[in-house]
């Protein structure tokens, strides 16, 4: 069973690497990826702010929780 710690660090890097996988790191102006995990629970926030980049914003911070959720579900074995 993973630790509380494992599975929100987990659930970052996935958040993390979606939103760099599709913009490079000078195209991100700001970017915030909350994960919480308590009682079971998996809370996963992520903003990206690309101002100059072609990329639909809210679209790709979608992705990017789907791929934290998804990564943590992995994690678990499921």
């Amino acid at each position: 069973m993973p630790t509380d710690d494992e599975v929100v660090q987990t659930a970052a890097e996935a958040a993390e690497n979606v939103i760099f996988s599709r913009l490079g790191v000078s195209e991100v102006e700001d970017y915030d990826v909350t994960v919480t995990f308590e009682d079971g629970v998996l809370d996963v926030d992520v903003y990206v702010n690309a101002p100059d980049s072609s990329a639909d914003e809210g679209r790709l911070a979608d992705d990017a929780a789907l791929a934290a959720r998804g990564a943590v579900d992995e994690l678990f074995g499921e």
